[in-house]
């Protein structure tokens, strides 16, 4: 894979952070799994990300807003 089959653009998980105003920090502080901000910024600037670490993000998010979010809400890639 190239470095241009890793990048997939601006994710939705951005625009639903920057419209609650939440940080990366926010994210990973609500996290029980161990997210690092690293994975944080990757998965809102559309680097490809594992599953996992998809997962990851999506509980967080869903832990602090209090909404249930779905991966394909948060990601246009799988």
């Amino acid at each position: 894979m190239s470095d241009k089959d890793l990048e997939l653009g601006i994710q939705p998980l951005d625009a639903i952070m920057e419209e609650r105003g939440l940080k990366n920090h926010d994210l990973v502080a609500a996290s029980k799994d161990g997210l690092t901000h690293k994975q944080v910024q990757k998965g809102r600037k559309g680097r490809r990300l594992t599953r996992h670490i998809q997962d990851k993000i999506v509980a967080a998010l869903s832990a602090s807003t209090g909404e249930a979010y779905k991966l394909d809400q948060l990601f246009n890639y799988r």
